[in-house]
């Protein structure tokens, strides 16, 4: 369920609630709300949220369960270093967690 989703992935980025609610312009609260399924974010919250952790709306709608980066506002140097950085991780746990 996206409250799930929003709440994992918060906490994976190292926001607080207040910190995500500052990012969006929105009260901690409804940051809060959505996290306990008391309430939905709106489309444009969604897209906003998917542009913050660099998922898909699919992915946060839970439409499409392979998470995914996105990687739109990087740099051609910065996509580079993230994908040298995933090689790295495939090649230490010997399993591929990408395609290219």
């Amino acid at each position: 369920m996206i409250y799930d989703l929003i709440k994992a992935l918060r906490e994976d980025a190292g926001y607080s609630q207040a910190q995500l609610a500052k990012k969006l312009d929105v009260t901690r609260s409804s940051v809060n709300a959505w996290e306990m399924g008391l309430s939905t974010p709106t489309t444009h919250y969604v897209v906003e949220l998917a542009k913050i952790f660099h998922v898909s709306t699919d992915y946060l709608l839970g439409v499409d369960s392979q998470r995914c980066l996105t990687l739109d506002n990087y740099s051609d140097r910065e996509i580079e270093l993230i994908y040298n950085l995933i090689k790295y991780f495939d090649e230490t746990k010997g399993q591929s967690l990408y395609t290219k």
